[in-house]
């Protein structure tokens, strides 16, 4: 009853009837009146007797909204139904004037002042990696510079305790500086406190032996401050150290420092375990080898029962990579459990080898006034004939030379660094000191430097059977006719290389000296020797400049210059001579101003290499003297001046240098141009 009762008061207001309606109050305290349901509904009026109003018209495109009395009408915007979402607009409206300019806030500028680390040299490690000091001291927001003050906090932190302050603190205040002047200012501050010192080392774990080399490469030092860079370098220094002195399997575990706030000071502890002290044994090739075991031995620098050294190890593997014929290559000592006659155990050396391309095509090029345009080429198969026997072919194509050649080289020919070598090539070379159709063939022994390994004495012998039909200037005849010589040789060279690059050096110096006994049959047998001597220095003046210098001098004895073939004599100008004269320009010249050579060469050259970046400017100064007679003079140089660029990439500087002759003769160049890799010495 108590559900039709409310379900008739929810329909009267419904039908929005409002004639009062008498309902007798009772009392439910009273006992003696009864109220039951009954009595309810049956004082209630009949719904059937109440008529409902007349329904409004309601538009099609709204819902009835009522209209409280004493109120304003809804707007029919907000009454109509909502569009579907397929037709929805994702596009934003047009921001309103003004608001783009309101979105982008200026940036907030800020002061940093750090104090409590200059006293200690530690600015300057803060510097550098401080969050508040990048981006031009400029936040978007106050947060931000409060995040960021917040970072240089922790920074700090880390830097005294890395420098044994280890109760060292730090506080940072970040304050708004008035509206005028638009800065606000953050202030860190350091507190280092005391600074631990180092009291008891200790190396624990290893036989003693081991442990005095270990607590010999440490370093460390009883009050020594306990700096972080001190520590892992000195542990570094025993992972090492060890593997120098016959401990290659020495494992450096976890330090211990224990500090000690009342002194303040810190006993510093490293376990090692070192593993058993090694000799040299064997070799074991691995992977996709290259070499056997007997190649890899010859490269090796020590013999079978050595105390194992790691350099050494390094050194062999600085060897096979020098071969250029791996992709990869490592050499690991590996345990073998023999033990030699000293005590120590045998281990051997295992090459994991990985094959790389054994062919290669290489070019250059350049250009010289006199010398004309000229480009090489080469061909080399680095192990057609294993170990190391190198096919090369090469090709040279110019306006002035062209030539072609084999040669077969054998690398680390019976010993390490010695190389065999044996070829056989035709040229045609087109000069105005001389024109020659040559034919050649050479064997010789030697060893020299690579760019991957440079060595600081170098050596060369051989001997050179060569053909040659060459023109000449016959001073009889007035005239240049064409003769053909047979000329052997036995060239010889020894060089001492102290300088930082053979392609750039920088600093250091190099001594050459060149000796060449031979004999050219053309109608008589006439023997001679050619001599020449050549050093250079190099001095680096700051970070940006060297000054480079060089002299030479050459001599041939035993001949008059006219018996000897022109291609033999010594002649001076060009790129690598005398710049600023045309190739083989500078001497001695026949009545049509055509260069004939001489039989003593004296040479000088000094340069300034500045450097910026990529780039370099070179201005230089050259002098030279060729002579009729054998000994070297210093009377009628000739000089030549000028300026160079240089672009330098990681196979060496390109170069480009102009230069002119001072006190030009008749004949002579103005400018003569110069382009080629490589400094000029």
């Amino acid at each position: 009853m108590f559900g039709a009762s409310m379900l008739a008061l929810a329909g009267m207001a419904a039908a929005q009837v409002v004639a009062p309606v008498a309902v007798t109050p009772t009392s439910t305290a009273d006992p003696a009146i009864p109220l039951d349901d009954s009595q309810f509904d049956a004082a209630l009026p009949s719904l059937d007797s109440v008529a409902a109003p007349d329904a409004a018209p309601v538009p099609a495109t709204s819902a009835a909204v009522p209209v409280i009395p004493g109120t304003t009408a809804p707007d029919p915007e907000l009454t109509a139904p909502l569009p579907p979402l397929a037709a929805a607009s994702v596009v934003p409206p047009p921001a309103a004037p003004g608001a783009a300019a309101d979105a982008e806030l200026p940036p907030i500028r800020y002061a940093v002042t750090v104090t409590g680390l200059e006293q200690f040299g530690l600015y300057d490690r803060f510097k550098p990696l401080s969050a508040l000091l990048k981006d031009g001291r400029k936040a978007a927001n106050a947060a931000q510079i409060t995040a960021r003050a917040d970072e240089d906090v922790a920074l700090v932190e880390r830097i005294l305790k890395s420098e044994g302050f280890y109760d060292g603190i730090a506080t940072a205040t970040v304050d708004p500086a008035p509206a005028a002047q638009g800065e606000a200012k953050v202030a860190i501050v350091a507190t280092p406190g005391a600074r631990y010192t180092l009291g008891t080392i200790a190396v624990t774990g290893a036989e003693p032996s081991p442990t005095v080399l270990a607590r010999s490469a440490l370093g460390l030092r009883t009050g020594q401050p306990i700096v972080a860079t001190d520590i892992l370098t000195g542990e570094a220094n025993v992972a090492l150290r060890l593997p120098e002195q016959g401990y290659p399997f020495v494992e450096v575990g976890a330090r211990d420092i224990v500090l000690d706030d009342r002194a303040p000071v810190g006993a510093y502890t490293l376990p090692i375990t070192a593993g058993p002290r090694s000799s040299f044994g064997g070799f074991q090739a691995a992977g996709d080898p290259v070499f056997g075991t007997d190649h890899i031995a010859l490269l090796a620098r020590f013999d079978a029962g050595e105390i194992y050294d790691s350099r050494r190890v390094d050194d062999l593997r600085q060897a096979l990579i020098a071969t250029s014929l791996f992709s990869t290559v490592a050499v690991q000592p590996v345990r073998t459990g023999r033990i030699a006659a000293d005590g120590s155990e045998i281990v051997d050396l295992r090459v994991d080898q990985s094959k790389g391309p054994a062919r290669s095509l290489s070019g250059s090029g350049g250009y010289g006034t006199g010398e004309g345009i000229k480009v090489t080429g080469s061909w080399t198969h680095r192990n057609l004939f294993p170990d190391e026997g190198a096919l090369i072919t090469d090709v040279v194509a110019g306006t002035q030379q062209q030539g072609a050649s084999a040669t077969f080289r054998r690398s680390n020919a019976g010993q390490r660094d010695r190389t065999f070598q044996a070829s056989i090539g035709a040229a045609r070379q087109d000069f105005d000191a001389y024109s020659a159709r040559t034919v050649n063939v050479s064997v010789g022994l030697s060893r020299q430097s690579t760019p991957l390994w440079q060595k600081r004495w170098t050596y060369s012998v051989g001997a050179e059977v060569i053909g040659t039909n060459e023109s000449r200037f016959d001073p009889g005849d007035a005239a240049r006719t064409r003769a053909t010589y047979l000329i052997g040789a036995l060239p010889m060279q020894l060089s001492y290389d102290r300088s930082d690059s053979l392609l750039d050096p920088t600093r250091g110096y190099r001594l050459t000296a060149r000796v060449s006994p031979e004999a050219s049959l053309q109608g008589a047998v006439d023997t001679y020797g050619r001599f020449l001597v050549e050093g250079s220095s190099y001095v680096p003046f700051g970070k940006s400049i060297v000054v480079a210098a060089r002299a030479r001098a050459g001599s041939i004895i035993g001949v008059s210059r006219d018996d000897l073939a022109p291609s033999r004599r010594l002649y001076a100008g060009g790129g690598g001579s005398v710049r600023g004269f045309g190739y083989q320009q500078l001497g001695p010249k026949d009545p049509s101003n055509d260069p004939i050579g001489g039989r003593s060469l004296t040479e000088f050259a000094i340069e300034a290499r500045y450097r910026f970046g990529n780039f370099g400017v070179v201005p230089f100064v050259d002098a030279g003297r060729v002579g009729e007679g054998s000994t070297p003079s210093l009377s009628g140089l000739r000089y030549g001046a000028g300026i160079g660029g240089r672009y330098y990439t990681n196979f060496g500087p390109l170069r480009l240098d102009v230069a002119t002759p001072i006190g030009r003769r008749r004949g002579e160049s103005k400018i003569a141009l110069y382009i080629s890799i490589g400094q000029a010495f």
